[in-house]
C-alpha cells in the first residue's frame, strides 16, 4: 500500500499503533513496526528515565521506523517529550498541549511530528506551526474524542488541511481501513483492536471482556477523567462516572503518581496548585483515572479498574498476533476495494 503516510514515515502499511498507557510498551511497538506499521510508544505513565530506557529497548529490537507520544498535560509530559527529542525518535506524537517547540526541535534532526486533534481549530493550529500530520480522533474512539464521528471528521479535515490526516476511532478491520482511506484519510491509528492481540500486555480479564462486549457497551463522559472520555461499560465504570469528582481519592492517588514519576510529593502538589484551580481540578480527575486504568490493564482488577476502549470493541471476535492482524486487514481492504470497483462500474 502507498499513501502519503507510508511515504512520510517510510513504512509498508498506513497503520499506526495508538500510544496507550500501559499497553503501547516496547514489545507492542516493535511488533507493529516489524509487521509494517508504525508502533508508537506510550510515555504517559513513564518517568523521563524510563522513557529513555524504553526508546533504547525498541531500537535494540527493530531497525524499522517507530514513534513515541507525549501527553503534554501530564506532569512529566514535557520532560518526556524532551527525552524523545534528545533520543531523536523518528516520529513524535503529541497531544493535550501546544507542541510547536517539539516540531521545531524534531525537524532539526529530520524527525516527523504528529499532532492528535479532535476538531478543525486544533488541526489547523497544528498545521500552522509545522506538524507533519494529524491524528483525527472521532467520537467513536477510546479515551479522548469529541462530539463529531469519524465519518464526518475525517472528510472535513481532509478538505481543510494540506498535511495528511490519520483516522482514529471506529477502525478495527480491513473494512474500516478501506473506509478511512475513501473518506480522505492517508492512514489509520488503532488502539482498541491492537489491545486484544497476542502481544498486548492487557490483562486477560479485560481481553476476555472486550471480546464479549458489543458496540453499544461503552460510556462517553467527562466525569471519568475530566475530559470527554470513552471507556468500557462495566459496573465499576458506571459507578465511577456516576460519582464524578472524588477529591479524597485524588489526593491518595496523586501520591502514587508522584512515586511512579519519581517526584517529591510536595513538589508535585505545589506545582499542581500553582497551575490554577481549573488545571488543578483536571489533574486531580486524571489522578483517579490513571489508577483505575493501571489496575485494569496490569492487574485485571474488575472491582476497581476501568479500561478506555472505542465502540469498535464490539467488532472484535478473536486474539490474533499483530502481524496476522495487519496482514488480514490489508487483504480485507484490498477485497473491499475490488468489490467497490466492480460495483461502481
Amino acid at each position: 500500500m502507498k499513501t502519503r503516510i507510508t511515504e512520510l514515515f517510510g513504512i509498508k502499511y498506513p497503520i499506526l499503533l495508538s500510544g496507550m498507557s500501559w499497553i503501547s510498551v516496547p514489545k507492542m511497538v516493535t511488533a507493529v513496526s516489524n509487521a509494517g506499521g508504525l508502533g508508537i510508544l506510550a510515555t504517559g505513565p513513564l518517568t523521563p528515565k524510563q522513557t529513555r530506557e524504553a526508546v533504547r529497548e525498541i531500537r535494540k529490537s527493530t531497525d524499522k521506523p517507530f514513534g513515541a507520544n507525549a501527553s503534554l498535560l501530564l506532569p512529566a509530559g514535557a520532560d518526556n517529550a524532551k527525552v524523545l527529542l534528545e533520543e531523536q525518535v523518528p516520529v513524535i506524537n503529541f497531544a493535550l498541549g501546544k507542541g510547536d517547540w517539539i516540531v521545531k526541535r524534531a525537524h532539526a534532526y529530520g524527525g516527523k511530528v504528529i499532532a492528535t486533534v479532535v476538531n478543525s481549530r486544533h488541526a489547523k493550529r497544528a498545521q500552522d506551526y509545522g506538524s507533519d500530520a494529524v491524528i483525527a480522533t472521532g467520537h467513536e474512539a477510546a479515551a479522548h474524542g469529541d462530539s463529531i464521528t469519524s465519518f464526518l471528521l475525517i472528510p472535513s479535515l481532509a478538505d481543510e488541511l494540506k498535511v495528511p490526516v490519520i483516522a482514529a476511532g471506529g477502525v478495527g478491520d480491513g473494512r474500516g481501513l478501506a473506509a478511512a482511506l475513501s473518506l480522505g484519510a492517508e492512514g489509520i491509528a488503532m488502539g482498541t483492536r491492537f489491545m486484544t492481540t497476542k502481544e498486548s500486555p492487557l490483562h486477560d480479564n479485560f481481553k476476555k471482556l472486550s471480546l464479549e462486549k458489543e458496540v453499544y457497551d461503552t460510556i462517553f463522559s467527562t466525569r471519568f477523567d475530566g475530559i470527554p472520555c470513552r471507556v468500557l461499560k462495566t459496573d465499576t465504570a458506571e459507578k465511577m462516572v456516576k460519582r464524578g469528582f472524588n477529591l479524597p481519592a485524588a489526593i491518595a492517588n496523586s501520591r502514587e503518581i508522584a512515586e511512579q514519576m519519581g517526584l517529591p510529593y510536595f513538589k508535585l502538589f505545589v506545582g499542581v496548585l500553582a497551575s490554577g484551580v481549573k488545571n488543578a481540578r483536571q489533574l486531580a480527575f486524571l489522578a483517579n483515572a490513571f489508577r483505575a486504568i493501571r489496575v485494569a490493564t496490569e492487574d485485571g482488577n474488575m472491582a476497581e479498574g476501568v479500561l478506555p476502549v472505542g465502540q469498535v470493541t464490539g467488532l472484535i471476535k478473536d486474539e490474533p498476533s499483530i502481524a496476522e492482524l495487519i496482514e488480514r486487514m490489508v487483504a480485507e481492504a484490498r477485497q473491499v476495494n475490488s468489490r467497490l470497483g466492480a460495483a461502481l462500474e
